[in-house]
This record gives structure tokens, C-alpha cells and sequence, in this order.
């Protein structure tokens, strides 16, 4: 009995589901027949008379701004024509052409004209087996006439133009839409960075143009020209492989950040693209815009440099190497170029980085001609000596052989070596002090400080013999020399820390005279400017270990500020470094008490840079030093100011400049306009500040 009524239960809700299932049936064909039948040809139509793409939203690349929030290189707004495929017969497009053509030449805009035959159509723009291919390609004869190339291609188009050469117009354009690709998702460019006298024309005659749409593109602009152009780098069209790697991020013919910190920071600046669907009609009329997805402006960079320190550096820099050139130091020297560091001798900012010959970045925006950058080729004005040159530092490099000395118990600060001129510790390799081989005898009894002011080679020989190359090693290691700073920049280069190691890798044997050598900064001792200005920043505060950065904050579109830790790990991981794993040192005040004091006395009466320093307002340590290159004789100049309370390091190198003190004028223009002793100096114009980020970086 219980099982009957189971059974009837069931049978009902079959049923019912049965007929709801029925019900459905019929509405679903009801609702067909609506849309097939009753309104089937007004769909049609609709569908017939309408297209749907979709376009990319470009996003706004994040400016970069010095400490004070001057805009260094900023984005702005230009207008590009371009053209959609649409399905007006050919007579319509090519109206439609020659329309946008005429208006163009109107009004000074240039357009694609690749088609092989010249304007005036008298003769070929191609010759040889290039013209052979080409002709061969569609299918002509090699003796083809250019009259007649013309007329396969008006009749291959449908153009009834009579007018030989108006009729090349149109050629021009649809054989670019060939070649290029054009769709009604793919557009042909016909024209950038246009005025807008042209897009109003455009706007008004908007039947006269199907297709044809306007679309605004960011430019890149370097504010000052080539001011820091090593530091902030440029930027340039995207590479085929480049984009087959990132095709979710660019577009084909997107500008990435091609060195500098437009290239390390790519990631940050670039912004991420939008989308809007555009609806138009089959003539190519637009009906409707909506924005799918919003673009998202590309992070502001805030560097740690300040412009104006930057242009005095750079000009100091400039005038250093012409007046050296022109013999304003007694003697002329061929100076090849130069560079300068100024650190924060506390946190390792760099507060200005300048490397010459310099070049503007905006030669690249839209695109650099091949002459152009042939030039700056030729000049290697791409080339940052700052961080990726590396050179012997000479006598600069004493102050190490000192520390480490007196350190180790070798030497203490009240010793006096009796430089004789001649240092004949061993036989078979007697070197000589500068001194002895210009006045023929030896500076005499020197301590520390001393030897430091007079630059004593004797003293530094014997120092190192004392106390030899690994304890030097060990000193010139934790003060960065020979290993990379980690600066926020790419092509940074380690350079050479002379030892044993090195020798190896050169197929040399170390020697003691190599000890020697590599103790008043030659042998294979080769460093970076940043590395020096580093270490120099660390004598300056008691040898604190300190990491050179350009980075002052990132501030996000969202209105967040990307962490320190971040940053580092990025850069880290972009640059490939690895973590400082050096020995922690401290130093007897006492020891970079002498050393400091050796510095000072550079400046003095009587040191190799007084004459530069007399009746200067700052205090100023600092060391001069000359190291030969091949036939060249690199000069530099390393010091820091205010002797008492330091602040900041500076360390200027000029190629072929012979003498150090020749270029402790650049350090003395820095360091006035540091402590506001320029008051005639240029000032940077504050129009350009970035509004909404200065209150908040300063």
C-alpha cells in the first residue's frame, strides 16, 4: 500500500515538471520567432549598419622629480590621426583619402608615403634587385615603366582619379594599408603629434573623413634638455622582442625607458593602459564611447638630486674641461670629458651626478634621426663615467692606505718616516716619490697627516710594504672600492680592487712592487667616481658605512607611497646585486682625526689645492691626485665640507687633465652653491614644480 502511494507521488511531480518544461519549449519559441521573423530584418539592419572595437586607453607616464619637486621629465598630451577600416566601397575611400591628404598639405602634415615612385611619378625611389623584387612581388615585369606601375595600382585600388600625380596620393595611403595592416580593430596612423588647428578641421568635416578618428597620445618631455640626462635617461619605441615578451602590457609601437632611471623603473613609471568600446556606424561615424576599464597614471619618482646643485655641477664640470683644454692651468691638456659625484656623507644621497660630454634626451621623443644619434654615438655621450667608468684614483686613493695602516698598528699618528726619495726596500724594484723626480731629493720626515698634505708616495710605500696587500684589501672592501654601490641605476661597474686575484685574471704575477703601487692608488686599482665619492663620504663621518641611492620616495597614482624595503628589493632584483656582506669596521677617532686633519692642510697654505681654496668662506677638506692611463693623465680632486661638521663629499675626475688641483675649482663651485655663496648663480625656473607633490616631498 505505502509503496502505490509512493509510486502516484512521483508520477505527479514527473508531470508537473513535464509540463513546466513544455512551457519553457514554447516561450523559447515564441521569443524566436519574434527575433527571426517579426523583428529580424530590423536586427539585420542594425547589425548591418553598426561596428564594434575596442580601443586602448593610454596611460600617462609618471614624471620624475628632483628633492624639491622640479619636474624633470614629465608627460604631455599630443593628437594622432589614424584610420579604421570600414565597408565603404572603394570610390568612398579613396574620396576619403585624397580629403585627409589635401588637408593635410594644407597645413604642413606629414603623412606615409612609402609608395616607390617619387611624387612627381618620373622614376622609381628603388633600383637594383630591390626594385626586382618589388616588382616581381605583384607580379610585373622588371622593364616595367613607372607609368605603367601607376596604372596597375589605380586599377588595383579603383581610384578614377585622371590626375597622374593626385591619383599617387591615394596610392600612397592604400599602399600603406597593404604593407601595414589596417582592420576595423587594427588602425592605419596617417599622422602624429598634430595641432590642433588640424583636429578642429577634422572635427567639423567629420562626413568628409569616415573612418578616420583622432586620438591623443603622451609625448615624453625632458624639462631642462640634457640637466641630468645620465641619471634620468630616455626613452625610446619598444622592440619586436621586447613586445612578443609583453604583449599584455605594450603595444607595438609603445616607448619604454631605454637607460637610466626611465629604464630601471620602467615598472613604475609606465602606467597600466585602459579600455573603451566605440560603437560606429559602416561609414565609419561614431556613436558611442564607454570606458570598460580605466587607465592608470604611472608612478612620480622623486630623486634625491637638486637641480640647481645639478646645473652648477654641470656647467662647473664643462668650463673645468675647456679652460684645461685652452691652457688656463699654465699647461694644456686634450681633457676627453669628466664626471662629478656629490653625496650626503650622512644618508648617501646623492644630491648631484654629472658626466660630459652630456646629451638631451628629448632627441628621442617621436623618434632620433640616424644622424643625430650617430653624433652622440660618436662623442659616447651616452656613456655615465659616474658609475659605469672605471679609473686608476691616483693619490685620492691614500687616505685608505692611511686608515688601514693606522688601524693595523703599522704606523700611529705621531710616526715619522724619513722620505729619502727614493724607496730602496727591494732591489730589483726602487720606485720613486713624485717629489724626488721633480726636485731631486725627499720631502723628509712626514707623520701621517703630512704625507697626506704633501702627497708623500714615499710614505704610502712603506705603509703598504708594512702592513701588505690583504690588510689593504681589507680596508679598501669596506669602503666600497671595487665592488658595486647598488646605485639605482643600470651599467653600474665594479671595477678592479688591486690583489693577487686580480694579477690571476690578467695573467700577471702579483709582486711586491705591485704591493706598493696598489698603496698610492695605482696597480690594478680601478674604481668608479660613485664608488670614491662613497668612500670619501666615509672618512668625512668616521668611516659609517653608507649606500649611495637617487631615490628619494615613489609616490603611487592611488595616492600611496611605495616603502623603502620595496624599492630596495626591487632594485635588487632588477640589477641582480647581492647583499653587503662585509666586515663591519670602526675607526679611532684619533686615526680619522690625522687622516681628516692631512686633508684639511690640502686646502691650507702650502697644500696642492690652496690656491683654489684662498679667502673661501667653508672649511674644506681635500685630497688631489694624478693617475697616468696609458698616455693620459687622469686629475681628480675628492673633499668634503664643512671641515668641523661634515655634510657633504664631492669627487670631480677629468680625463687627460693632468693635475689634480686643476679640478678642485668644480668642487669649490659646488660647494659655494651648496652653502649659498652663488647668489649670482642661474636659478632653475620654479614654474615647472609639480603641483600636489611638493608639500608633500619637501
Amino acid at each position: 500500500m505505502k509503496r502505490k502511494i509512493k509510486k502516484e507521488h512521483t508520477n505527479f511531480r514527473f508531470n508537473i515538471l513535464t509540463i513546466i518544461v513544455y512551457i519553457i519549449g514554447i516561450i523559447l519559441i515564441i521569443k524566436l520567432f519574434e527575433l527571426q521573423i517579426i523583428k529580424g530584418s530590423q536586427y539585420r539592419e542594425i547589425s548591418n549598419t553598426r561596428l564594434s572595437r575596442e580601443s586602448i586607453l593610454e596611460a600617462s607616464r609618471g614624471e620624475i622629480l628632483d628633492r624639491s619637486g622640479s619636474v624633470l621629465a614629465t608627460t604631455t598630451s599630443s593628437f594622432n590621426i589614424e584610420m579604421y577600416k570600414t565597408k565603404s566601397d572603394d570610390e568612398t575611400l579613396n574620396k576619403c583619402i585624397l580629403n585627409i591628404i589635401n588637408l593635410f598639405e594644407n597645413n604642413q602634415v606629414g603623412y606615409p608615403n612609402n609608395f616607390p615612385v617619387n611624387d612627381e611619378c618620373t622614376s622609381y625611389t628603388i633600383e637594383g634587385d630591390t626594385l626586382k623584387k618589388w616588382l616581381a612581388k605583384y607580379k610585373l615585369a622588371e622593364n616595367t615603366s613607372v607609368e605603367d606601375t601607376i596604372a596597375y595600382f589605380v586599377k588595383r585600388y579603383g581610384i578614377t582619379s585622371e590626375n597622374i600625380k593626385e591619383a599617387r596620393k591615394i596610392i600612397s595611403i592604400r599602399y600603406e594599408m597593404s604593407t601595414k595592416g589596417y582592420s576595423s580593430t587594427k588602425p592605419l596612423s596617417l599622422a602624429e603629434n598634430v595641432s590642433r588647428n588640424v583636429v578642429a578641421q577634422i572635427s567639423e568635416r567629420n562626413s568628409d573623413f569616415p573612418g578616420v578618428t583622432i586620438t591623443t597620445q603622451s609625448s615624453r618631455k625632458y624639462n631642462y634638455g640634457s640637466l641630468a640626462s645620465h641619471i634620468l635617461g630616455y626613452i625610446g619605441k619598444i622592440s619586436e622582442k621586447e613586445y612578443n615578451e609583453e604583449q599584455d602590457v605594450y603595444e607595438n609601437d609603445d616607448y619604454v625607458g631605454r637607460t637610466g632611471i626611465e629604464s630601471l623603473f620602467e615598472n613604475y613609471l609606465r602606467g597600466k593602459k585602459g579600455k573603451e568600446e566605440i560603437e560606429m556606424t559602416v561609414d565609419g561615424t561614431v556613436t558611442g564611447e564607454t570606458v570598460t576599464k580605466a587607465p592608470e597614471q604611472g608612478s612620480t619618482v622623486v630623486l634625491t638630486i637638486d637641480s640647481k646643485l645639478q646645473e652648477v655641477a654641470e656647467t662647473a664640470l664643462k668650463n673645468n674641461i675647456e679652460k684645461i683644454r685652452n691652457g688656463g692651468f699654465s699647461n694644456r691638456y686634450d681633457a676627453k670629458g669628466g664626471c662629478v659625484a656629490v653625496i650626503d656623507v650622512h644618508s648617501g644621497e646623492i644630491l648631484a651626478m654629472a658626466s660630459n660630454p652630456d646629451y638631451d634626451p628629448n632627441a628621442w621623443v617621436g623618434g632620433i634621426s640616424v644622424a643625430e644619434y650617430n653624433q652622440i654615438k660618436e662623442n659616447n655621450s651616452l656613456f655615465n663615467k659616474a658609475i659605469s667608468g672605471s679609473y686608476a684614483p691616483g693619490s685620492i686613493f691614500k687616505m685608505v692606505t692611511a686608515l688601514a695602516g693606522l688601524e693595523s698598528g703599522v704606523i700611529s699618528t705621531t710616526e715619522k718616516i724619513n722620505d729619502t726619495g727614493i724607496y730602496t726596500r727591494y732591489r730589483d724594484y726602487q720606485p720613486r716619490c713624485w717629489y724626488y723626480n721633480s726636485y731631486h731629493r725627499g720631502h723628509g720626515y712626514l707623520d701621517v697627516s703630512g704625507a697626506i698634505e704633501k702627497s708623500c708616495n714615499y710614505f704610502f710605500y712603506e705603509t703598504g710594504n708594512r702592513m701588505g696587500i690583504e690588510t689593504l684589501d681589507k680596508y679598501a672592501n669596506y669602503f666600497g672600492l671595487g665592488r658595486k654601490t647598488g646605485i639605482e641605476l643600470p651599467s653600474e661597474t665594479s671595477g678592479t680592487l688591486a690583489s693577487p686575484e686580480a694579477a690571476k685574471k690578467a695573467n700577471e704575477t702579483w709582486s711586491s712592487g705591485q704591493t706598493l703601487q696598489a698603496a698610492i692608488g695605482q696597480s690594478y686599482n680601478s674604481f668608479s667616481p660613485i664608488q670614491l665619492v662613497k668612500y670619501i663620504g666615509m672618512v668625512a663621518n668616521g668611516g659609517n658605512k653608507i649606500k649611495p641611492t637617487l631615490i628619494k620616495r615613489i609616490l603611487n597614482a592611488d595616492g600611496t607611497e611605495s616603502s623603502k624595503t620595496e624599492i630596495n628589493e626591487y632594485v635588487k632584483e632588477k640589477l641582480g646585486l647581492d647583499d653587503d656582506n662585509t666586515e663591519n669596521l670602526t675607526f679611532s677617532g684619533t686615526n680619522i682625526n690625522a687622516v681628516l686633519e692631512g686633508m684639511r692642510s690640502v686646502t691650507e697654505e702650502g697644500g696642492t689645492a690652496s690656491s683654489v681654496f684662498k679667502n673661501f668662506n667653508i672649511e674644506v677638506g681635500g685630497k688631489t691626485g694624478s693617475a697616468e692611463a696609458g698616455s693620459n693623465v687622469n686629475a681628480w680632486f675628492a673633499g668634503f665640507a664643512p671641515f668641523n661638521d661634515p655634510e657633504i663629499a664631492v669627487v670631480v675626475m677629468v680625463e687627460n687633465g693632468g693635475h689634480g688641483f686643476y679640478t678642485a675649482e668644480v668642487a669649490r663651485e659646488i660647494i659655494a652653491e651648496y652653502f649659498g655663496m652663488n647668489i649670482n648663480s642661474n636659478e632653475i625656473q620654479e614654474s615647472n614644480q609639480a603641483t600636489g607633490y611638493v608639500e608633500a616631498i619637501q
